[in-house]
């Protein structure tokens, strides 16, 4: 999977942009606040990610502007090039393009460009809470099957439908609503086993991947382990019957795959509490690389990767190991300081005040 071209108006910082990429490694350098990521939040995007930053839409368009455009050209394995273009309005709904065939929503570009995004908020997923854990296997999921993308968006329906019969209830269950509960009682278990089983699938396949990443990225040998911890046991369905009076008094779903965590440990212990900044980050860097081996693996695509100025957060030995540890083909990355030293880009976009000033090979 290759991106060939990619303009924008209007988003972010660029009031107007346009750049050929590379195939190999691009360099985007520039001063802190220039918009440097801004140019790999507007790749994500056409990937179906929305912004990797976790920014909703309209915080993408330019202050002043009505809407901001994206227009990207693709290039898959087969060699079939394909044309991306997206309107974001102030006001209003998106409107998405793929060779000029209307897409309802931007979910629906899942697997027309696949992306692997390294940033140094990657960290978080050790040290924070497990939502963030979650996000990432589930991006992972999709990634590895975009035809889980409909699971995905299928589980969170669900989970809005049900808390909001559940708040409304007040504490209280009458015959109709009840009856409703059970109806989305019934469908949360059926899209909740599924995501629980679809997780703890990518993990056992990743297993070994992220402990080659590790000991690549560290430079040293460790055991490095990734537990699904459900918050149910055996059935959804028997599950939900059993959390339903706890359910109704809360007003929210107890039970069920957003409720789950996925425990990282180095050497047996968790390392959220027990390892060190360095381990810590050298194990986020592997849970990228290892959902990304995966993906590779199953000849879905071969994602672009995008790494927003991570080696900064990192160490001369580390940086070295994790551009050692990278995968070939299309790689983006952005520096406002410095390269390693191995590092021999094809392409260098240099950014100046949303403006690619200049370019060169």
């Amino acid at each position: 999977m290759l991106i060939r071209t990619l303009e924008l108006q209007n988003f972010r910082s660029y009031e107007e942009a346009s750049v050929s990429l590379s195939d190999g490694l691009t360099a985007i350098v520039g001063e802190n606040g220039q918009g440097k990521t801004n140019l790999l939040e507007a790749i994500s995007w056409i990937a179906g990610m929305g912004s990797f930053r976790g920014v909703p839409d309209d915080a993408l368009i330019r202050l002043g502007a009505d809407a901001a455009i994206l227009r990207a050209t693709v290039e898959s394995p087969d060699g079939r090039e394909q044309l991306i273009e997206a309107e974001l309005p102030r006001i209003g709904r998106n409107r998405i393009q793929v060779n000029r065939q209307r897409l309802s929503r931007a979910r629906d570009l899942v697997g027309v460009v696949q992306v692997t995004v390294f940033s140094p908020d990657d960290l978080e997923l050790v040290k924070d809470g497990p939502a963030l854990r979650r996000r990432w296997i589930d991006e992972a999921v999709v990634s590895r099957h975009p035809k889980h993308d409909a699971l995905r968006s299928d589980l969170e329906r669900i989970l809005k439908q049900r808390n909001a019969l559940l708040r409304s209830a007040h504490g209280r269950l009458d015959g109709d609503a009840a009856f409703t509960l059970d109806v989305w009682d019934s469908k949360l278990a059926a899209a909740g086993n599924a995501m629980r089983a679809a997780r703890e699938d990518l993990l056992a396949e990743m297993a070994p991947r992220l402990a080659a990443a590790y000991d690549a990225v560290a430079r040293e040998s460790a055991e490095v382990e990734t537990i699904y911890e459900a918050s149910w046991h055996g059935d959804l369905a028997e599950a939900l019957a059993g959390s339903r009076q706890l359910d109704v008094r809360r007003g929210v779903s107890t039970v069920g795959p957003h409720r789950d965590e996925i425990v990282l440990r180095i050497g047996g212990a968790p390392a959220r509490t027990h390892a060190s900044q360095g381990e810590q980050r050298s194990l986020a860097l592997s849970l990228r690389l290892a959902a990304d081996a995966v993906v590779r693996q199953a000849g879905v695509a071969e994602p672009v990767l995008l790494l927003d100025d991570v080696f900064s957060e990192l160490d001369p030995g580390r940086a070295e190991a994790l551009l050692d540890a990278l995968p070939g083909g299309q790689r983006l990355l952005t520096t406002a300081a410095w390269l390693p030293p191995a590092a021999t880009p094809d392409q260098v976009l240099k950014i100046t005040a949303g403006t690619i000033v200049a370019a060169s090979g």
